[in-house]
């Protein structure tokens, strides 16, 4: 059996490509996936240590996520509740 997977070409980014993909000075950085557009960062309290992205949190940090992540994870017990 032989193998028929191919390989991407490579390619080089312009100047103009590789300053519209990096995010902008100011923005926060936010931990795990990506925020969906619109969509504006959590700031959260983690309850109990868990590792995002290879930096370890650990319980009463907190972090920038994204709404999305923040109720899973909150789902799943690693982050504090927020009061009302």
């Amino acid at each position: 059996m032989t193998n028929t997977r191919k390989t991407p070409a490579t390619t080089t980014a312009t100047e103009p490509e590789a300053a519209a993909t990096a995010p902008a000075a100011d923005a926060p950085t936010v931990v795990g996936p990506q925020l969906r557009p619109g969509q504006q960062p959590e700031k959260v309290t983690f309850a109990h240590h868990l590792r995002i992205a290879g930096h370890d949190f650990r319980p009463g940090e907190n972090a920038l996520l994204s709404p999305d992540y923040a109720r899973q994870l909150r789902g799943n017990g690693y982050l504090a509740r927020g009061r009302a």
